[in-house]
This record gives structure tokens, C-alpha cells and sequence, in this order.
């Protein structure tokens, strides 16, 4: 099976399972988590408590440490046996080479696992999202007008992102470092879903919410934060299946965004302050270009 193939084929899986939602207990208490942990820091009118958010995202992280870690520790091992293998200087160097071109070939899958996995969560996570309509909005920030609002909105889902990467910046200077994988996936959960309210939320407050079922309106939604774009700018259609444009840019954005986050955990408070930094600024950047796409006349 090449490449392409398997991707396809762990699309197609994610899809299947999203569309039955049929989730294994701890994966649906990731979700549910998250979003909860998006809702309430995008909401809150001052500064997030970093002990508060700290708290709330090691719920997201014990519900997904079962999933992560076990592919992860698989990894570890494999490594481990190959800097013992180095060590002793056994073998040839030939099936050194091989041993650690093998451990290489276990971390892409672990990061390919950790990612597939997230594409579910967040396909499981968006309808549970509490999304407030325009209504809701105005009557919340009265006598604004929608540009107001959706600058509001913009500033307090950053201050919501950077406070999720400065708690799991934290982390990092703590004696015993929590499992890696399972905090990366928190954040990049928690964020995801602080982003994808956003989106929502800029388009409820521009009288352009995305049509459809509360499922179809969440794909509209997670489709929109994919491509940087209102959803009525969408190329391609929102259908969720594999190999679709949407699905392999879901997967893109979801692995970037996992790269970020593991600057989070850099030594010494360092990483608080990057992540702080990195999320802030790329939560109002998405926040902004969304925005600006809903000024625009909106084609028939």
C-alpha cells in the first residue's frame, strides 16, 4: 500500500467513525473537555486564572493520554534500543543505520497517529462547541456595532489561546515533565476549538451563519478554519471523505498546529512564553482574515 493509499484509508476511518459517532469513552470525554475548556476561557470577560486553565486542560489531557501515549511509548522503546544497540557498539554499522532509520520511521508514525487522531476529536468536538448567535452577542456587547463585536470577540479568543500555551508552557518546569504526546494533544485540542468558536462566532455576529444541521453547520465551520476563509468563500464544497481537499487540509492545519504547540513545552518557562506569543498571535490572525473575508459582498 503506498503512502497516499494509507492516508486515505485513516481518512476514510476517522470519517466513518466521526459520522457515527461512536467513540471510545475516554476519546469522547477529550472532546467534550475541550470544549467546554473553548467555551468557557473564550467567554470570560477578564484575564483567564492560569491555575483554572491548568486544571481544565488536564482533564483534556488525561482523557487522551490512553489514546497517545500508547503509540508514543511504543516509539520510546523503539529508540531506546537503538542508542543501547549504539552503545555497546553490536552489530554492524549497517544495522545500526537501519535500527535508527526504523526509529525515525516509528516517530513519523506516532506524529501521523497523533494527528489522525486529533482530525477525529475535532470532528467529534465542533457540534458540542456553545456557539452564541447574533442575538446572543448583542444583547451581551450592546450598542456595538458588528465590527466592534467581532473585535471583541477576536481579542478574548486570544487572550484564550495564549492563555492555554502559557499553562502548558508551564508544565515545563515542573520536576516530572507530564506525558509529551498527551499534553500536545491537549493544547493543540483546547486551541483548535477556541479557533473554531471564533470562526463561528465572527460569522454569527456578521448575520452569516452557515446553513444546514448542527453537524452540517460545525463541518462548515471546521472547514472554514481550515482554509482561512467565511464559509461562503469555500472552494470545493464541505463535504468530510477521504482524500477531499478538505480532509487533507484539516490534517495540514492540525499538524502545524501540533508543531507549535511543542514549543510550549521548551525548558526553563521558555516555553510559556512562547506559546503565550505563538498563539496569541496566530489566533487573531485567523480572526482577522475570517473577518475580513465576511466584509466582503457575499456572492449569490
Amino acid at each position: 500500500m503506498t503512502e497516499s493509499q494509507r492516508e486515505q484509508a485513516e481518512l476514510a476511518e476517522h470519517a466513518e467513525q466521526a459520522g457515527h459517532a461512536e467513540q471510545a469513552p475516554e476519546e469522547e470525554a477529550a472532546a467534550g473537555h475541550a470544549a467546554e475548556v473553548a467555551a468557557d476561557l473564550s467567554e470570560a470577560a477578564g484575564p483567564p486564572d492560569r491555575g483554572r486553565v491548568a486544571g481544565a486542560l488536564a482533564k483534556v489531557s488525561r482523557s487522551a493520554s490512553r489514546t497517545v501515549t500508547r503509540t508514543a511509548g511504543r516509539t520510546t522503546d523503539a529508540a531506546r534500543r537503538t542508542t543501547d544497540a549504539a552503545r555497546r557498539g553490536t552489530g554492524t554499522a549497517r544495522r545500526t543505520t537501519d535500527a535508527a532509520r526504523r526509529g525515525v520511521g516509528m516517530a513519523a508514525s506516532t506524529f501521523s497517529s497523533t494527528v489522525n487522531w486529533l482530525t477525529g476529536q475535532v470532528l467529534a468536538m465542533a457540534p458540542r462547541l456553545r456557539i452564541r448567535d447574533q442575538a446572543t452577542l448583542r444583547e451581551q456587547f450592546p450598542g456595538r456595532t458588528d465590527d466592534e463585536i467581532a473585535e471583541l470577540l477576536i481579542d478574548r479568543a486570544a487572550r484564550a489561546s495564549a492563555a492555554v500555551g502559557g499553562a502548558t508552557g508551564a508544565w515545563s518546569a515542573l520536576p516530572a515533565l507530564p506525558a509529551f504526546p498527551a499534553e500536545i494533544a491537549a493544547e493543540t485540542l483546547a486551541v483548535t476549538g477556541i479557533e473554531i468558536k471564533l470562526v463561528a462566532e465572527l460569522h454569527e455576529a456578521y448575520g452569516m451563519p452557515a446553513p444546514g444541521s448542527g453537524t452540517e453547520r460545525a463541518r462548515a465551520y471546521i472547514a472554514s478554519w481550515a482554509n482561512r476563509r467565511g464559509v461562503y468563500w469555500i472552494p470545493g464544497g464541505l463535504v468530510f471523505v477521504a482524500g477531499s481537499p478538505l480532509a487533507r487540509q484539516v490534517r495540514r492545519r492540525l499538524a502545524t498546529r501540533v508543531r507549535r504547540s511543542t514549543l510550549s513545552l521548551a525548558p526553563l518557562l521558555t516555553g510559556a512564553v512562547a506559546g503565550v506569543m505563538i498563539n496569541r498571535r496566530e489566533t487573531r490572525k485567523l480572526g482577522n482574515q475570517v473577518r475580513d473575508d465576511l466584509r466582503r459582498p457575499r456572492p449569490a
